[in-house]
């Protein structure tokens, strides 16, 4: 005997004991003499490997019980074999539509029982092998892929941190505009416009490539980019070649690889677009409108707001709420007036972002004794 169980249905007491005869040898057997009862017994722990189920049962009938347990999330899996002495065309068909899986005609032979119930059981132990082996193989690369997103996620806080010591004055700008960046990509992503053309993990990689945007700044001169003051109309053309630095290096670093659809290329696309304009008026290609990259778009939003926000030896910080309005002042002007109006619509979220990742304060030193 295995360790299989065999549900039968059926009220016809001679049916039941010739069944019970051929299968009791080989299979747990288990009986119900009514539907609601069989369907009882279906969800009952250990369930049944196999259901066999007459067509015609007191209470209901064994079509209506037979869709009951393939509605029913619990006993689908279960295969159910219909009994009956209707050989009707018509009447087989609509059971094997309604999800049984095979038919055996009254009276029924012990022999053809056997070999029916023997084969569906081992079909069965073969589609939960394969079930459990498709759940395996998934888990393996659900593990494998957020282990390289974890990798890439390592590289570009590398990358952005590497940038970021070169520019002493950004402190937390690297994580406050990658979370503005994420605020914003999660908000447009449930625009109808982008439902079909931007997938959720194309949006991911936006975010995530969000701290490369002054990558290039490693190749600006010390003197220039650490200057303690405004910067002359010489040293600010040469400050602006850092969008094509980051560019160059990230393009460079993808072309050795030569992965394609990498986050490098992302990276790249913020990194040299970032500060175009809508209107043109940008640098260093002076692309307009949807010319510019998405991913740049966003960013410039975002760099603009934490530039704005934040305090620099040759400027103070402005407010969160006259920051806010810069930005509505350049709507379609500076920035894409889609993403402008996006930023409108939850800059509260912004703001608790500088708050989060605030820069630290310097420390003023002892108080002078008196």
């Amino acid at each position: 005997m295995t360790n299989k169980t065999i549900l039968l249905i059926d009220d016809d007491s001679a049916v039941l004991g010739v069944l019970r005869d051929c299968l009791r040898p080989h299979y747990q057997v288990r009986i119900a003499t009514e539907g609601h009862e069989g369907l009882k017994m279906a969800r009952l722990s250990p369930q049944p490997d196999l259901i066999l189920l007459d067509v015609r049962l007191p209470d209901l009938s064994g079509h209506e019980l037979c869709a009951r347990l393939k509605n029913d999330r619990l006993t689908a899996p279960i295969p159910v074999i219909f009994l009956s002495s209707d050989s009707d065309v018509s009447q087989v068909t609509h059971g094997l539509e309604l999800g049984a899986v095979d038919y055996v005609t009254k009276p029924v032979a012990p022999s053809i029982v056997r070999a029916r119930v023997q084969t569906h059981l081992r079909l069965r132990d073969q589609s939960l092998n394969l079930e459990a082996l498709v759940e395996e193989r998934t888990r393996d690369l659900q593990a494998r892929t957020a282990e390289l997103l974890q990798s890439q996620e390592l590289a570009i806080v590398a990358l952005g941190s590497l940038a970021e010591t070169r520019d002493h004055e950004t402190g937390n700008h690297v994580r406050r505009t990658q979370g503005y960046v994420e605020v914003m990509a999660r908000r447009l992503a449930r625009l109808p416009c982008y439902r079909s053309t931007v997938s959720s993990q194309q949006w991911a990689m936006m975010w995530r490539s969000a701290p490369l945007h002054d990558l290039g700044k490693v190749g600006i001169p010390d003197h220039i980019l650490l200057k303690p003051g405004k910067l002359t109309a010489e040293e600010i053309l040469i400050m602006q070649k850092h969008p094509k630095i980051g560019h160059d290096a990230l393009r460079s670093a993808e072309s050795r690889t030569q992965v394609e659809d990498s986050f490098l290329d992302v990276a790249a696309q913020i990194a040299y677009g970032h500060h175009e304009r809508w209107d043109g008026g940008g640098y260093p290609q002076g692309l307009a409108e949807e010319a510019i990259p998405l991913p740049a778009r966003l960013m410039a939003v975002a760099d603009v707001y934490d530039a704005l926000i934040s305090k620099r030896v040759y400027k103070p910080a402005m407010t969160h709420t006259e920051a806010v309005e810069i930005i509505r002042e350049g709507r379609a002007r500076h920035f894409d007036p889609q993403i402008a109006d996006c930023f409108l619509d939850c800059h509260e979220e912004f703001h608790t972002i500088t708050q989060r990742f605030a820069d630290p304060q310097p420390d003023p030193g002892p108080t002078p004794t008196p």
